[in-house]
């Protein structure tokens, strides 16, 4: 697209959002501070690279399609990951899970990870000017094979996995010490019942327990932010999952650390942009997994949709952009790889600018007059202004592919590269 017609339409958004008291260059600038972190396992399904052809297995994750390209070692892994943040706006971070690790050919088992095994990453982004976040993996793992790991009765079995655990936070805290910038550690399992279990009572109890040991160790915040993540159900845990919302929330409130709100881990009828305003006045700060339920399963490609905007209105809203963490949490092997990743990132990324682009003094003024027509008439006009001018601007001063353009440049790179693997 010719940049004096991006320019142009600009100038012409840039008027009509005027006319409602919205400065799109200020909007622009905004978005400077939402940093999206990419989540590493779109890359590779999900396998990582514990040890050569390493499949996806176990704890209630499954990975649909064999679009050809999938990145079979970190050195491809991170070729595509370059090509990625290529075609986006703003600036990204990434998030890890601990079988990304760097483990030379050799088996190192999950309880004997360390720092060694993740300093390539931290090199990594550290060349790139970049954040790391990080997750403990507990799942495709023998000792994750009965569906239990912190909350497992199993003393061995809990013990690995608090050690795991451990050394993840130690890990993700080293990765914000060298890096500048604050490493998200979350923390979800895959635990639970497929049918009803008469202990729940006891599951929770051995769950707080791993994690108050977990937790024991204290790492600076200017390093480390630790978070936990819930979720409805899963393959294998249609009936309890231990690590439920109520326990979770309750768990980050009381201890100060944050709780990861992924929007394809609630009831479908449930709205997490609604949560945001609630948890935010008791919690510090809020991590986000974005992704797009379909029926039960909650991992497809996010795309830009209601359910995505309200989440981004809401904390916009409520002011509180430095105060939330946002990630992406989606994967599918069906469609080209690098595809899905841009294609989801720039959602998140439209989604968060179109919330800054609400006259929010104005609305709230109506609202406060209890003029409800006007404030519904205004939020419905909104709908069809020219935003994607705004968002296509945002993207010609990133010098990053307009519109349509970044298209022919994935269908390049499968060409040259990834149907070449």
């Amino acid at each position: 697209m010719k940049k004096e017609l991006i320019k142009k339409s600009y100038d012409l958004a840039k008027e009509q959002y005027a006319s409602l008291g919205v400065d799109t260059d200020l909007v622009i600038k905004e978005m400077e501070k939402v940093n999206i972190s990419l989540h590493c396992w779109q890359t590779d399904d999900v396998g990582g690279y514990e040890k050569p052809g390493a499949e996806l297995g176990g704890g209630g994750i499954q990975v649909t399609g064999n679009f050809p390209g999938k990145a079979k070692t970190i050195e491809q892994m991170r070729a595509d990951l370059d090509k990625v943040m290529s075609l986006l706006p703003g600036k990204q971070r990434l998030n890890l899970h601990a079988i990304y690790g760097e483990f030379g050919g050799k088996q190192v088992d999950r309880d004997k990870i360390e720092v060694k095994h993740f300093q390539g990453w931290i090199n990594w982004a550290k060349k790139r000017g970049m954040g790391l976040d990080f997750n403990c993996t507990c799942f495709s793992h023998p000792l994750a094979d009965d569906g239990f790991t912190l909350s497992s009765k199993n003393e061995r079995i809990r013990k690995f996995w608090v050690e795991h655990t451990k050394r993840c936070r130690l890990i993700a805290a080293e990765m914000g010490k060298q890096l500048g910038t604050p490493s998200v550690h979350n923390i979800w399992i895959p635990d639970g019942s497929k049918d009803t279990p008469v202990d729940r009572n006891g599951l929770r109890k051995h769950l707080k327990k791993s994690l108050d040991e977990v937790f024991a160790v204290k790492y600076p915040k200017k390093y480390l932010k630790d978070s936990v993540e819930s979720k409805l159900f899963g393959i294998g845990s249609e009936a309890m999952v231990v690590g439920s919302h109520d326990f979770y929330l309750g768990y980050a409130i009381k201890n100060n650390i944050l709780i990861t709100l992924d929007n394809g881990h609630f009831h479908p009828t449930e709205q997490v942009g609604d949560k945001v305003s609630s948890i935010l006045h008791f919690v510090d700060e809020v991590l986000l997994h974005l992704t797009r339920g379909i029926r039960w399963d909650s991992d497809h490609v996010l795309t830009f949709n209601e359910e995505l905007v309200l989440i981004a209105q809401e904390i916009v809203r409520c002011k509180a952009l430095g105060r939330v963490y946002v990630g992406l949490d989606f994967f599918d092997a069906s469609l080209n790889r690098i595809g899905a990743y841009v294609i989801g990132t720039r959602a998140a990324q439209m989604a968060f600018m179109y919330a800054l682009l609400e006259p929010h003094k104005t609305l709230l003024k109506l609202e406060e007059q209890v003029k409800g027509f006007e404030r519904l008439a205004l939020l419905e006009l909104l709908k069809s202004k020219p935003f994607g001018a705004v968002w296509d601007y945002y993207c010609l001063l990133s010098k990053v592919p307009v519109a349509e353009e970044y298209i022919e440049e994935i269908g390049k790179y499968e060409k040259d590269v990834l149907l070449k693997r």
